[in-house]
């Protein structure tokens, strides 16, 4: 049994770190890669909207993948996926390839996001609060990592190395979960992934409390994944550091969110801090965005800082997903709305930054529109706030649950 969940732990731990550390390493490189090709800036903006993108659409399927293949089948698969897209993202030949195997490695992704939660909640059933902090903590390291270590990597071998090892990663995540998957016993049927109720699901989008929490998400990703995308070019361009900096700067961006992992479900549980916890969000994101359009180059690494802390709003909404129902099917169904809302809207910003960015040929434009997307989290923190469930607004709103 022992062996079992210590086998368990180790394949979680670096299940999680694979899903992430695909995520921050491209975007320091790209000053390298156009040595060797062209990046447009619709590729690189695509390459950006390919995370949320599949993350809505595998958060849909997965469950119907896992009905069919188990978890630790779709497990496997999803980690053999992640190398053999890191592989391939490595030995690109162009930008559309370099996109098309960056898309695999999210699709794989997006899997891996969903089936987390259940491996926890069947290997760990008494120490969920524990196995959750462990791989949310785990990828917060996992998207910081990558970017402090892509440049100096670069320099010393090439952008095709440096891009292509976090694969060993993956490669070591699939030896504990085979192991598992040939002595799995028969799972529980109450360990499938429920796929939302339509008929509560369709609740969702008449209710303002489940709409504030999408904001909220919305907020976090935005910034999130066009910082992720476009920061270390932001910064080459207006602070006038190096792409080497560059990178290290967005390791300290990503570095924030290990804090914000670990202090907001205790804050948020134990204080009731969700008022405080979304105006300091409000309040950094706002400071890291006018620092960058007046005066990047006086502190950028304050300015980038400050910016990171805006999506905690992230593990914020995550635990108020659980906090704001009273039911099971509330549960699943709102968090399938909050995360596909979220994730689909969020994947219209980097490529959208990156168009402005384009056509105008500066940072002032897509500063702004970040600094609308923060400001809409404010209204959405006044709903959130409150302590009431989706199912206690739904009664108040349109009679019995």
């Amino acid at each position: 049994m022992w062996q079992g969940r210590a086998l368990a732990v180790i394949g979680i731990v670096l299940f999680a770190f694979s899903l992430r550390s695909a995520v921050a390493s491209l975007s320091p490189l790209i000053d390298h890669i156009t040595v060797d090709f062209a990046m447009p800036a619709a590729i690189i903006g695509l390459i950006g909207t390919a995370p949320p993108v599949c993350y809505a659409v595998f958060g849909i399927l997965t469950p119907l993948f896992e009905r069919r293949l188990g978890l630790e089948r779709l497990t496997v698969i999803s980690i053999v996926v992640v190398a053999v897209g890191m592989v391939l993202r490595g030995f690109a030949a162009d930008s559309v390839g370099l996109l098309l195997s960056t898309s695999l490695i999210f699709a794989a992704v997006g899997v891996g996001n969903i089936l987390l939660p259940p491996l926890v909640r069947k290997y760990f059933p008494a120490r969920i609060g524990l196995m959750t902090t462990i791989y949310s903590t785990t990828m917060a390291v996992a998207s910081f990592t990558p970017p402090l270590v892509a440049v100096p990597v670069a320099d010393a071998s090439s952008w095709r190395f440096s891009i292509g090892m976090w694969a060993v990663f993956a490669v070591v995540a699939i030896i504990p979960w085979v192991a598992m998957l040939v002595r799995e016993r028969a799972a529980a049927s109450d360990d499938a992934i429920e796929p939302p109720n339509p008929r509560v699901f369709g609740r969702m989008w008449r209710l303002p409390l489940a709409w504030a929490l999408a904001v909220g998400f919305l907020a976090a990703g935005s910034i999130a994944y066009t910082s992720f995308a476009w920061l270390p070019q932001l910064l080459v361009d207006t602070a006038g550091v190096t792409p080497a900096a560059a990178g290290a700067l967005l390791s300290l961006f990503a570095a924030m969110g290990l804090p914000a992992s670990l202090l907001v479900p205790l804050l948020v549980t134990r204080y009731n801090a969700t008022r405080v916890l979304f105006g300091v969000a409000v309040a950094t994101g706002f400071a890291g965005i006018a620092g960058l359009l007046f005066a990047p180059q006086a502190a950028p690494w304050l300015w980038v800082g400050l910016l990171g802390l805006e999506p905690l709003l992230f593990p914020l909404t995550l635990v108020l997903l659980g906090l704001r129902t009273r039911t099971h099917e509330g549960s699943v169904a709102l968090s399938g709305f909050v995360q596909s809302i979220g994730y689909a809207i969020v994947a219209l910003f980097p490529v959208g930054i990156g168009l402005l960015h384009g056509a105008t040929d500066s940072w002032t434009g897509p500063l702004i529109v970040l600094a609308c997307v923060v400001a809409a989290a404010i209204p959405a923190g006044v709903v959130v706030a409150k302590r009431a469930t989706i199912e206690d607004e739904w009664e108040r709103r349109h009679g019995a649950w």
